[in-house]
């Protein structure tokens, strides 16, 4: 199937089946049979497209891909009228733990899937199959058999799901021999809310409000891609200005993250003084958000149609100003990274992910990028006002902690040059759409916005103004099993530090 194109045997266009309507430059859906989609599995795992996503309805799969290079994306839907479908992960292996998702959450099958165990379900819920059409009483907890490793001198270590600290839970069962890790496997699902299932029935403004507590410091950037899948499903297009205000919110968030992701790596190499002043200009910039915007986290502020709370010329005048003051501090602070020799030697050839990995899982963000991988939402499926805005996509080859540093030293550096460029144009003019009075039928729709992790996707399917179905992907789908590859052949001890590098979402993945 060649993205973009409608004429392709075996596939039928939008609307065969199940709802049509999914407008924009970059995105089509295709109803496919079995062929089709085990056709497409063979190309996700030639290299041709990039899994960006594989999740259910009652009685139906849908499989997002894209080309990165030709800026195009595609959803491909197979029913699923006997409960099962051919597996992608048998081919394509990124597809996997949602595959083990789905049949937690629907009850559909992936026939040939190499692995069927629960991945979201620990057997704590009140049912089975919750998002099913008639989902079966709980079993109670389920028996969960971690893979097994032989060799001589191996021993387990098992870590979580409580955590030291302030931390969402996760399990880590690490083999290792000695001090050498041989394998890491991670279990999570702890941290499971029903989100999926609480978009269910849900008006407009209360799924957006859902969207934006997805996971905390990502809330603008899943309140943009919901409000734009709305806008999409809807077809409304939210005004100049209001589209300059949420990318100037988005870049802010990215900055908070960022700045306190480098602070936090730092810490866990011993060198606390690092996380001290990161944590300072973090604290600043959750003040600046407070200040102009009403809300350290700026929830709730972008909204269906547009934005919720406008600018004044005070605060782009703070906002300018911060701009040049993290710019200076940050600088310095990025001289003392680089010239600690005893940091550095903990963050080098640490936790390497190769260059084919990241290609193969489509991993964005700074996981990605750290390792030469050149995806950036914000250009290659470039949305408004990304699309008029100049700004570059920094990469590194060595694909350790180091290069994951410094690639958020460097977004963060053309943020603030985006963040410049945007109260240089910000336009006059409304800040909502209004969206239609009364919404009759089904209406579908479909956005891929970049936060601070890396792309995020959200789809969704309306029906008379309603949600009925919300699928929410955030990028940790596709850096948690590349940090099972990360921590292979180094030591115990540096695991927090790998970890940290990557700083996937529990909350984000685990819905």
């Amino acid at each position: 199937m060649k993205i973009g194109s409608q004429n392709t045997a075996h596939v039928a266009p939008i609307g065969s089946g199940l709802a049509a309507g999914i407008a924009g430059p970059h995105w089509r859906r295709y109803t496919v049979d079995r062929v089709v989609w085990e056709s497409m599995a063979d190309d996700l795992a030639h290299g041709k497209y990039v899994l960006i996503g594989l999740w259910a309805e009652q009685g139906c799969v849908h499989m997002g891909v894209s080309d990165p290079v030709a800026g195009k994306a595609a959803i491909a839907t197979l029913l699923t009228p006997d409960g099962f479908y051919p597996s992608v992960a048998r081919k394509h292996l990124p597809a996997l733990r949602m595959e083990r998702a789905i049949f937690d959450l629907f009850g559909i099958r992936a026939d040939g899937c190499p692995d069927t165990r629960p991945w979201l379900d620990h057997g704590k819920w009140p049912v089975q199959t919750p998002l099913a059409a008639n989902p079966a009483p709980s079993k109670g907890e389920v028996s969960y058999k971690f893979l097994p490793v032989d060799g001589k001198g191996l021993h387990q270590i098992p870590v979580g799901p409580i955590h030291a600290g302030i931390i969402e839970p996760g399990h880590f069962r690490f083999t290792a021999n000695g001090e050498t890790v041989v394998r890491l496997e991670e279990r999570l699902g702890y941290v499971h809310k029903g989100v999926e299932k609480l978009f269910e029935g849900a008006d407009i403004a209360t799924g957006a409000k859902l969207a934006g507590r997805i996971s905390g410091d990502s809330t603008v950037a899943y309140a943009y891609a919901y409000a734009c899948a709305i806008e999409v499903a809807l077809g409304v297009e939210a005004p100049a200005r209001a589209q300059g205000l949420r990318a100037l919110f988005a870049e802010i968030e990215r900055i908070a993250n960022h700045i306190g992701d480098i602070g936090a790596i730092c810490n866990d190499a011993a060198f606390s003084m690092m996380h001290a002043h990161c944590g300072i200009l973090r604290e600043e910039t959750l003040q600046l958000a407070y200040e102009c915007f009403g809300h350290r986290l700026m929830m709730d502020r972008i909204i269906p149609g547009g934005v919720a709370v406008d600018i004044t010329d005070a605060a782009k005048v703070q906002i300018m100003h911060w701009t040049y003051r993290i710019e200076k501090r940050l600088k310095a602070l990025v001289e003392v990274y680089d010239n600690t020799s005893s940091l550095r030697d903990r963050t080098d050839t640490t936790g390497v992910v190769s260059n084919e990995l990241v290609t193969l899982y489509g991993s964005g963000g700074y996981v990605g990028r750290a390792s030469g991988r050149n995806f950036d939402a914000r250009k290659h499926m470039a949305y408004a006002p990304y699309d008029v805005l100049a700004f570059e996509v920094p990469t590194r080859s060595p694909g350790d902690v180091n290069a994951r540093v410094w690639i958020r030293i460097a977004e963060v550096g053309q943020s603030i040059g985006l963040i410049r460029q945007i109260l240089g144009r910000l336009p006059d003019g409304a800040l909502v759409a209004p969206l239609p009075d009364s919404v009759q039928g089904e209406h579908e729709g479909v956005a891929l916005v970049e936060g601070f992790r890396g792309d995020i996707l959200i789809w969704m399917r309306l029906l008379d103004g309603k949600i009925k179905r919300c699928y929410p992907r955030d990028p940790s789908w596709f850096h948690w099993p590349l940090l099972e590859v990360a921590i292979k052949g180094n030591i115990v001890a540096d695991f927090p530090l790998c970890n940290k590098s990557f700083n996937c979402s529990y909350s984000g993945h685990d819905l």
